[in-house]
């Protein structure tokens, strides 16, 4: 199975933060399936020349389509915490997106009630007091008109399975090259979302840890090469 090289953000002996590319899982497939867990852990194994089995805990999950910051934890002791850290919503995630059309608001909060269709492989907007029913939170800001559609910025309140994809394409803006949710436009590598940010604090040092993810090539063709 060839694996793709790994773009690494932070590091040290109870880290591994990366920068994962469009188009690749995060975990959870076969084992001649390439995974972003996989290629972390390929990583580790052949830079500290390590023997047998490499632990990893994932503690962020991005869909396969989407590319940015992405979490692993290198021991048992810093996968709890860190999760721990999710759970309690202590952690700040960040997100860019290119949205089909123009967004009139500057900024908006939004809050939607999802649950899954397993059938279709995808979420649904339902009643609050639906069946399987989860409240999603999301803030955006718009940050720039590009050739398309609308630039913003996103803060994730919540974690819900495609949240971000879901919220934008409910109100007529889905994200650029997601046929999945409504997208008519194309995107060159996977969807137009990208986790630009995550802030968490340190699962030992307690200090806090900015990892920002650069954008992909797709995104520096419009200008924007952060």
């Amino acid at each position: 199975m060839h694996l793709p090289p790994l773009s690494v953000l932070y590091e040290d002996n109870h880290l591994l933060v990366v920068n994962k590319p469009s188009g690749i899982v995060t975990m959870g497939v076969a084992d001649d399936v390439p995974s972003m867990l996989a290629v972390a852990k390929q990583y580790l194994k052949r830079k500290y020349d390590k023997q047998g089995n490499v632990y990893l805990g994932v503690v962020s999950r991005l869909d396969a389509p989407v590319s940015g910051v992405l979490l692993f934890a290198r021991t048992s002791k810093a996968a709890a915490r860190l999760n721990e850290q999710f759970r309690a919503r202590d952690v700040d995630k960040t997100y860019w997106g290119i949205a089909e059309g123009r967004i009139a608001a500057a900024h908006e909060s939004w809050i939607d009630w999802v649950a899954p269709d397993e059938r279709h492989r995808r979420m649904h907007v339902v009643g609050q007091g639906m069946p399987g029913a989860q409240e999603a939170r999301l803030s955006f800001r718009r940050l720039e008109f590009v050739p398309r559609g609308t630039w913003v910025e996103i803060q994730l309140e919540t974690g819900r399975k495609h949240q971000i994809r879901l919220q934008f394409s409910r109100r007529g803006h889905p994200l650029l090259g997601d046929r999945k949710y409504g997208s008519t436009q194309s995107w060159p590598e996977g969807i137009a979302l990208h986790a630009r940010s995550l802030t968490f604090a340190h699962p030992v040092s307690g200090l806090g840890i900015e990892a920002v993810a650069p954008t992909p090539t797709a995104w520096k063709k419009l200008g924007i090469a952060q």
